[in-house]
């Protein structure tokens, strides 16, 4: 039996994670931000399913939070940092205030989760980060560039730690969800209010789209905890695992996309190096 913190298991892909676990004969502590959700949570699984009241974006709570799972319910054998949330609107349109708190969630509070977690699991050189990033993360759509970028600098994290950790027997692993049958899209969701008429052929279509598609997205919550499960016993998990065949065809054609145009300019590239450079890589 391993024990698994999971932030945000309310709704959504936090909750079918735990559910997936503890239905698999693990132990849970899951977090919640509403006093109402302790008793729901717990009654899961008695005895294995642990709730905690938690913001991710007070630092000094989410580490007392950590601090206290380990005193009393146990060592700490896999990470699930997955509270967040979505920021849609226009980036002109954006208020920065909703841009900060976007990252505030988004980012710092899975910063907080790790570095938390990340000393028990160092020194005894054992354990498992994974953070729920997105697709949105290895590729970008208009609309959604608050989300985006909160979800880009998490990848980016994660690739340092990385390699900061590995050699401890820390994994750290990437979870890049496509669009599952959650809430993300419907009351998970903050909408910037419209006010430039220039971007209403290119939104307002992408917009309907989503509310129609919000609770007949392809991804089912409980395949992607079985995919999640699947890999805690590999000696070497994946860095990304990517969920969902749209996420695996969206990304493809971004990367895909990036990689033809750095091709493209590689000659005016190359251009800004010393006359010596060549030299000295060579020495």
């Amino acid at each position: 039996m391993k024990t698994f913190f999971i932030t945000g298991v309310s709704s959504g892909l936090g909750r079918a994670f735990a559910v997936g676990a503890l239905d698999a004969g693990h132990q849970v502590v899951g977090t919640v931000r509403k006093p109402e959700d302790v008793a729901t949570f717990e009654s899961l699984s008695p005895g294995r399913a642990h709730a905690r009241l938690l913001d991710v974006t007070d630092d000094a709570a989410v580490v007392r939070t950590v601090a206290d799972v380990e005193a009393s319910v146990g060592a700490i054998d896999i990470v699930i940092a997955n509270a967040g949330y979505g920021v849609e609107g226009i980036f002109e349109e954006t208020p920065l205030s909703e841009v900060r708190a976007q990252f505030a969630t988004n980012v710092f509070g899975v910063a907080a989760t790790l570095q938390a977690a990340l000393p028990y699991m160092r020194q005894r050189r054992a354990g498992h980060l994974m953070v729920v990033t997105s697709m949105a993360g290895l590729m970008a759509v208009p609309g959604m560039s608050a989300y985006c970028a909160s979800k880009f600098a998490v990848e980016g994290l994660l690739e340092s730690l990385r390699k900061e950790v590995a050699s401890f027997g820390v994994h750290v692993t990437a979870i890049e969800p496509g669009s599952f049958r959650t809430d993300w899209a419907g009351r998970s969701m903050t909408r910037a209010q419209r006010s430039i008429a220039d971007y209403d052929e290119l939104f307002e279509p992408i917009r309907a789209a989503r509310v129609k598609a919000s609770g007949n997205q392809l991804g089912n919550p409980v395949k992607a905890a079985e995919a999640v499960l699947a890999i805690l016993d590999e000696a070497e998990p994946p860095a990304h695992l990517v969920l969902g065949s749209d996420a695996l065809r969206l990304i493809g054609t971004a990367r895909a996309a990036v990689d033809e145009e750095i091709r493209q300019w590689e000659t005016l590239s190359r251009s800004t190096d010393f006359a010596d450079g060549a030299q000295l890589a060579t020495n």
